[in-house]
């Protein structure tokens, strides 16, 4: 049982020395002012929904013909 609890308080310590380290790390990169709001993937931003080739006969329901609203007469 003392070997488990000299081995708990040790992890803890080496836990809150690691926190430490990565805590002034951490403070270190936000104070030299990165607010350019560049997320850091780069490339080129492209807007514009990809064109997706729809087998024949399959159109998208924004491309739908538009109907009028007036019936065609019948003939009997």
């Amino acid at each position: 049982m003392n070997s488990l609890v000299i081995d708990l308080f040790m992890c803890g310590v080496a836990y809150v020395i690691l926190i430490y380290f990565v805590a002034t790390m951490t403070k270190n990169s936000l104070k030299r002012g990165n607010s350019n709001n560049d997320d850091g993937d780069g490339g080129v931003e492209n807007l514009t929904p990809p064109k997706i080739d729809l087998p024949p006969g399959v159109i998208w329901p924004s491309d739908v013909p538009k109907k009028s609203k007036t019936p065609e007469p019948a003939d009997f």
